[in-house]
């Protein structure tokens, strides 16, 4: 007679046995952290990559950055209300919005990036190298860009002004300068307007960002690219200037594609299987050789975002989690 043993009995036996042949449970220190993954674009001005950024972050539950620059909240008509240190009114390297409607479907797409959890931070106004700046004129570009930004609405003749633009106005705590261009000035500048994050350094290879005191220093590394792994910035322009000399070759474009995207996801891999410090990527809402670059990123950000323990966040998300528990370092 086959002898019948309480229930309880046995689960309790089997999760005995299934806890022994599964072995010891991991150390701490054997469990990694997320990776890190901070994904940014400069300048924020073509209306369609706004769009397609969005959808990215939609589809991979990215969170971006978006560095931009005052002046694409301005029309012709409106431009002169920004002047550039020694600059006349009405000046900037990279132009201005078109039409009025340009500036209205702009502010509509800062708003909803806002509301969809993406980071609205700073690329100055006119996009001039403030390298030579000093701490008094890098102070007059940001006023202008606040005053800009408060009051775009306004400014174009815009209205209703939606709830809540305010508060966005208000939240830009962010900066990456134009070309990279660090220098003293604007870091006390920064400091002085309550920035809790300068994003303009430059690293070779990943670096874990730095807290200096109440600001947070981040560096997009330099990573290995193509046949010679030769180290480039990781953003679309300088990789742009290496394969084509800034030169759109669309005929090319698959090549460069295939290289920009091997590049990314090489220096993810590294840091992925290794000490998973955050990985920076830059890019620009210009399609360079055909739109290879965004393709890449595309791809890039598919496959990554996507793991359960890979996180593609905003930089005011990577300093709201970590400004209180990293150590602070004096910088040098």
């Amino acid at each position: 007679m086959t002898k019948a043993f309480p229930v309880s009995a046995f689960v309790s036996a089997s999760l005995v046995a299934s806890s022994a042949m599964a072995g010891p449970a991991p150390k701490v220190e054997d469990i990694k952290k997320p990776q890190i993954v901070l994904i940014s674009f400069d300048g924020a001005h073509d209306l369609a990559q706004w769009q397609r950024s969005r959808e990215l972050a939609a589809r991979t539950g990215a969170r971006f950055t978006y560095f931009l620059s005052c002046v694409f909240l301005l029309s012709r008509e409106t431009r002169s209300s920004y002047q550039a240190p020694g600059k006349s009114a009405g000046k900037s390297n990279v132009g201005f919005a078109m039409t009025r409607q340009e500036v209205v479907d702009r502010l509509g797409q800062i708003n909803l990036a806002a509301s969809e959890g993406h980071d609205i931070a700073s690329h100055a106004c006119g996009h001039f190298d403030g390298g030579k700046w000093s701490k008094a004129e890098w102070t007059k570009e940001f006023d202008a860009f606040s005053t800009i930004m408060r009051d775009a609405y306004r400014i174009n003749g815009i209205s209703p002004e939606p709830d809540g633009w305010a508060r966005i106005a208000a939240s830009v705590k962010g900066f990456r300068a134009p070309y990279l261009s660090d220098s003293k000035g604007l870091t006390a500048a920064l400091r002085d307007r309550g920035f809790a994050y300068n994003a303009s350094g430059v690293s070779r290879g990943p670096e874990e960002p730095r807290l200096d005191g109440s600001m947070m220093d981040f560096a997009l590394p330099e990573i290995p690219e193509g046949p010679s792994e030769r180290r480039i910035i990781a953003m679309d322009y300088n990789l742009f200037v290496r394969h084509s000399g800034g030169v759109d070759k669309p005929a090319e474009a698959a090549k460069y594609e295939s290289r920009a995207y091997g590049a990314f996801r090489k220096a993810f891999d590294t840091q992925y299987e290794g000490g998973r410090i955050p990985l920076q990527i830059g890019f620009h809402f210009t399609l360079m050789n055909d739109g290879a670059y965004w393709r890449a990123l595309e791809r890039f950000a598919g496959e990554v975002c996507v793991k359960a323990d890979v996180e593609c966040i905003s930089y005011a998300d990577y300093v709201g989690r970590q400004k209180d528990t990293v150590p602070v370092q004096t910088g040098g």
